[in-house]
């Protein structure tokens, strides 16, 4: 018996909150200058200051408003937002790093199975959870309280039976939104969505199921399995799932990190070269903190590069010595850049990741 032949079954019987910090790095800068909540907030080095050069991490919902997000260069900024209410700040992520610390001790009292996806992300399965609530709107309540009291920022939250819903709902009502979406909700809220919503669908394959004549929710929901997995194989099966509000992967609370890494995709793709330049450094510091944080250190640097043709370059080197220093990996991942000779070429995607990975404390033990 193939996988096809087997019934389909929702299971609803469990209670997952996926927690959405809102315009985390924007809004940790607003709690520590006040002033800045009133101003176009852009996080990212003043291009005024380093002859127009610098990229965007991230923006508050003011800067958002004028068309400004992550990955943009920080020149649009000034050409998009009115000078008087704009304010750029330089990303601060150790500052990032110890409130995110806090927000997971607020998870550890709800529940031991809670899963940290990034700083500002996490799921936790509250079936059966610590502060001895019933209704999952409950603690979702409690967390979005307990946040917002200690430590005066709010979060998004999204509830359902499992994790893809659970995402999607949280990414429905933001900023400090609440969305619940039942087993009985879950195929109408799909059917409404372009797939383009659909959490985990990339642009490559948004652009194989337009070919198909598939771009909503809907439309997915009426192509019978077989059709799907023939045409598009294992994920056509995992886009049948996912139309039909179908997602069993448990929340994982102990994972066994095979590589840190961060990643980028561009919706105006991105050609010059010290642009890409600070955009690594950028990432090699991020994928440095995360390795910092959870004290882990790694022996090879991975580079994965996606031009505008979609041909996708991967390249890795293999270090002496194991790290989780952020110039290192920024280094390494320059002379990986070099040697693929993309000079000035558009590129959709780029992202640095580091693998081999012992936890430090490992490493410490074996020196003795």
């Amino acid at each position: 018996m193939s996988f096809l032949d087997l019934p389909i079954v929702v299971n609803d019987q469990r209670q997952i909150i996926h927690v959405d910090m809102d315009a985390f790095y924007a809004s940790v800068e607003e709690r520590e200058h006040p002033a800045f909540r009133q101003k176009a907030l852009v996080i990212a080095p003043d291009p005024r200051q380093h002859n127009g050069h610098g990229v965007i991490t991230t923006a508050n919902y003011k800067a958002r408003q004028y068309g400004i997000g992550s990955a943009m260069p920080a020149i649009k900024a000034l050409e998009q937002i009115p000078t008087e209410y704009l304010q750029f700040t330089d990303p601060h992520f150790d500052l990032y790093k110890q409130v995110s610390a806090q927000i997971h001790q607020i998870f550890a009292q709800v529940t031991a199975q809670w899963e940290p996806v990034a700083f500002d992300e996490a799921y936790l399965d509250v079936t059966h959870n610590n502060l001895g609530m019933c209704n999952p709107i409950q603690v979702a309540q409690w967390i979005q309280r307990r946040i917002k009291q200690d430590l005066h920022l709010t979060c998004s939250v999204g509830i359902s039976y499992n994790k893809f819903l659970a995402k999607m709902a949280s990414d429905y009502a933001k900023p400090f939104g609440r969305t619940v979406i039942t087993s009985v909700q879950a195929m109408n809220f799909l059917a409404e969505l372009p797939i383009a919503k659909f959490h985990g669908i990339g642009q490559a394959m948004q652009k194989k199921l337009a070919a198909l004549g598939l771009e909503t929710g809907r439309q997915l929901q009426q192509v019978p399995v077989e059709q799907l997995t023939q045409k598009l194989g294992k994920m056509g099966f995992v886009l049948y799932q996912r139309a039909h509000g179908m997602d069993d992967e448990p929340v994982h609370t102990k994972r066994q990190h095979k590589s840190i890494s961060s990643e980028r995709s561009f919706n105006r793709p991105v050609f010059n070269d010290q642009e890409l330049t600070q955009i690594l450094e950028q990432q090699a510091q991020q994928v440095a903190t995360v390795l910092q944080q959870k004290q882990l250190r790694g022996q090879t640097v991975v580079l994965k590069v996606r031009t505008l043709e979609f041909v996708t370059y991967t390249r890795r080197k293999t270090l002496a010595h194991l790290t989780n220093d952020a110039q290192l990996i920024y280094q390494t991942s320059q002379q990986l850049f070099a040697q693929l000779a993309l000079t000035n070429q558009p590129l959709r995607l780029l992202g640095i990741g580091v693998t081999n990975l012992t936890t430090q404390k490992f490493e410490e033990m074996t020196l003795f």
